[in-house]
């Protein structure tokens, strides 16, 4: 049997300011936990010297990234909810906005400075890539589907 689209998630209205709101917090939680992830491994590496090439640096901050952006949001969660529950909402959290905040963040750094580095002028514009880059896609979230991390 084929069924239909929601007409919700079909026509979502772009200017609630109490959604762009809400997924701006959303979006910014995401980001602090990712950009732990991200910059510790790549600062590691930079520090280090290890000579590993640009994308597996890059492909391991995207894991890392992840990994800290889940390890963040069970903590917060856990204050509202029992921590095995609040693991698996963090877990469910959309992987796609993750991995978009990730792919951009690092996009920008090797686009600015030729490989896996971090210096201080930089940073502002993989955080700003950062945020940007799921936002309309964890607003469009939570207005179609009324699903958010936190």
């Amino acid at each position: 049997m084929i069924t239909q689209p929601s007409t919700k998630s079909a026509h979502v209205n772009w200017l609630c300011m109490h959604t762009w709101r809400r997924s701006s917090y959303n979006t910014m939680w995401c980001l602090i936990g990712c950009s732990i992830g991200d910059f510790g491994t790549i600062a590691f590496f930079q520090f280090t010297g290890i000579p590993w090439p640009t994308l597996a640096i890059m492909t391991l901050a995207i894991i890392n990234g992840i990994i800290t952006s889940i390890c963040l949001e069970t903590i917060i969660l856990s204050r509202q909810m029992e921590f095995r529950l609040a693991f698996k909402t963090a877990i469910g959290m959309s992987l796609l906005s993750m991995i978009a905040m990730e792919i951009a963040m690092n996009s920008v750094d090797v686009l600015m400075t030729g490989g896996a580095k971090l210096t201080w002028w930089v940073i502002p514009f993989m955080l700003v890539a950062g945020f940007i880059a799921p936002l309309p896609y964890n607003y469009w979230r939570l207005k179609a589907l009324g699903k958010a991390c936190h």
